[in-house]
C-alpha cells in the first residue's frame, strides 16, 4: 500500500475519512494524493490547476460527496507537498507537460491499488484541464469528463502573444528556463493582491479562505511560473489545438469575466466536441468552484448530472 502522507484536514474541510498518500512517478518524482470517500456512485479523479494543492479542494470534495461521489485529488509535481525541482521552491517549473502524465499514471495506479468504487469520472480546473485533455487522448479511461476554465490557451493581450512566444523560445534556447516569467515573483498570487480587483473569484469568503491557507501553510503555496514552464505551456496549448475531441461526454464551464485562460480556444473546442456542451456563468471569474454559493451549487449540480447520466 502507498505510504501515508500529511493532510491538513483543518484547512481542507473535506468529507470525513479523507486520507493522503505519497505517490512515486515513473521518473522517481514524489507527489501526493488524497482520497475523500463519498457515496456509491463512483470516483472522481480531480486534476487541479497551477499553484494549487489538495487542501484547496476539500470543500469541492464535500460537494461531490453530497451528490454521491468519492474524490481522488493530486498535488502535481512542483507544487503542494510534491517534490519541487528547483532550489527556489516558489518557482513553478516543469520542462515539458509530458511530465505531468507521469503523475496521472501514478494517480491511476493508486486508484487501482485502493480498488476505489467505480465507475471513474474526471474533473479538472485550469492547467489541470490541459493535463486532462492530453490524458484522455492518451487513453485515460473515464465515463465522462468535466472541465472548469480549462487552460487550452493563456489569456494575453493581442500584442503580448507574439512577445510571450518569442521570449519563451529565446529563454529556452539560452537556457534561462529557471527564471521567473515577466511580472511574476516568488510571492503567491492571493498573498500579493487584495480581494478588490482579483481575477479568481467574486466571492469574498472564498478569497479569504485561500488567503488563510497561504498564511497558515505557506509550504503549500507557489509563486510565479518559470520561463521554462511558460515555454512548455504554450507548446502544449498549440499541440492540443490540433487534437480531435475525444469520443466522450463532456461538460465545460467558463465564467464570462474570465481573465486567466484564453476563452477563445475553449469555445472553439466545445463547438466541435460532439458529445460536449459548454455552460457559461455571467459575471464569474476564473474559479467557478470558488464563486458564490449559488454558482457553486449550479456547478456541482451540473457536474453530478453529467456523471449520473453516464454511469
Amino acid at each position: 500500500m502507498s505510504e501515508p502522507a500529511p493532510l491538513f484536514k483543518d484547512l481542507a474541510g473535506g468529507p470525513a475519512g479523507g486520507r493522503a498518500f505519497w505517490l512515486r512517478a515513473a521518473d522517481g518524482v514524489r507527489t501526493r494524493a488524497t482520497y475523500w470517500p463519498g457515496g456509491d456512485k463512483g470516483t472522481v479523479l480531480f486534476f487541479p490547476g497551477r499553484t494549487e494543492y489538495i487542501e484547496k479542494y476539500g470543500r469541492a470534495a464535500g460537494e461531490l460527496a453530497a451528490r454521491g461521489y468519492g474524490t481522488l485529488c493530486i498535488d502535481w509535481r512542483g507544487q503542494g507537498l510534491a517534490d519541487r525541482p528547483l532550489s527556489d521552491p516558489m518557482l513553478g517549473h516543469v520542462g515539458d507537460f509530458a511530465e505531468y502524465q507521469l503523475d496521472v499514471q501514478a494517480l491511476v495506479g493508486l486508484a487501482d491499488e485502493m480498488n476505489l468504487p467505480g465507475p471513474r469520472y474526471l474533473l479538472s480546473h485550469s492547467m489541470g484541464g490541459a493535463i486532462a485533455l492530453r490524458a484522455l487522448t492518451l487513453g485515460l479511461k473515464v465515463q465522462a469528463a468535466a472541465f472548469s476554465s480549462p487552460m487550452w490557451g493563456i489569456a494575453m493581450t493581442a500584442w503580448m502573444r507574439p512577445v510571450a512566444a518569442t521570449l519563451a523560445t529565446i529563454s529556452h534556447a539560452l537556457q534561462l528556463d529557471h527564471h521567473y516569467a515577466p511580472s511574476t515573483s516568488k510571492v503567491t498570487y492571493v498573498a500579493s493582491v487584495p480581494f478588490a480587483g482579483n481575477v479568481l473569484t467574486t466571492e469574498p469568503e472564498m478569497f479569504a479562505m485561500m488567503q488563510a491557507h497561504a498564511t497558515a501553510r505557506p509550504e503549500l503555496t507557489l509563486g510565479g511560473p518559470s520561463l521554462g514552464w511558460l515555454h512548455a505551456a504554450l507548446a502544449e496549448c498549440r499541440a492540443l489545438a490540433d487534437v480531435p475531441s475525444p469520443d466522450l461526454a463532456a461538460l465545460c464551464t467558463l465564467g464570462l469575466a474570465e481573465k486567466v485562460v484564453d476563452p477563445v480556444p475553449v469555445h472553439l473546442r466545445m463547438t466541435r466536441w460532439s458529445k460536449g456542451r459548454i455552460e457559461l456563468y455571467p459575471g464569474a471569474e476564473h474559479e467557478v468552484m470558488m464563486e458564490t454559493r449559488a454558482r457553486r451549487a449550479q456547478f456541482f449540480d451540473s457536474v453530478a448530472a453529467l456523471f449520473d447520466t453516464h454511469r
